[in-house]
């Protein structure tokens, strides 16, 4: 993962707002299959806000690759655990350790936040994203919500922070 570094954004940063929009965008072109029609990008913004990736609702993380702009991923908080959304990675980094550097700091600040486990949610036509949650220990579970593009949920225990792991002995 060299050359990757990892930053915690508001979700209307410059640079939030237009990761968040291409993530968008390439969900629109994948669940459609075809190029976006004006005003598509928008109202599936509009549709699935980002306002919460935000403290104290969540987080949303940017990651950089030598320096430049490659991708985001967001956090949600839930009660006792911590929910993955809006991994994104420029396709011109793709295969070089993005999605890895994302999903580490992701867990990172989840469990940091006093989260047991990870949750999310993704659809079938994501098939890479499927592959890089596996391979990065999360297991298909049953759904645990009703979002209407979630086909595949998946799940991921996260490390005991050292304070829980002192509180149980």
């Amino acid at each position: 993962m060299t050359g990757w570094s990892t930053g915690v954004a508001r979700p209307d940063d410059p640079d939030a707002v237009l990761l968040l929009r291409e993530y968008m965008a390439e969900m629109v072109r994948r669940w459609y299959g075809r190029p976006e029609r004006p005003g598509e990008v928008d109202a599936a913004l509009a549709e699935d806000l980002s306002d919460d990736l935000a403290p104290p609702a969540g987080l949303l993380v940017l990651a950089r690759r030598d320096g430049r702009l490659a991708g985001c991923a967001g956090l949600r908080w839930q009660p006792g655990w911590a929910e993955l959304t809006r991994v994104y990675v420029r396709p011109e980094h793709r295969g070089a350790g993005g999605g890895a550097a994302l999903i580490t700091a992701i867990e990172a600040y989840a469990a940091e936040g006093g989260a047991r486990r990870i949750r999310l949610d993704t659809r079938s036509d994501l098939v890479e994203a499927r592959a890089l949650y596996a391979r990065h220990g999360y297991r298909e579970i049953p759904a645990f919500n009703s979002g209407p593009y979630a086909q595949h949920w998946f799940e991921k225990s996260l490390p005991a922070r050292v304070d829980d792991a002192a509180a149980t002995r």
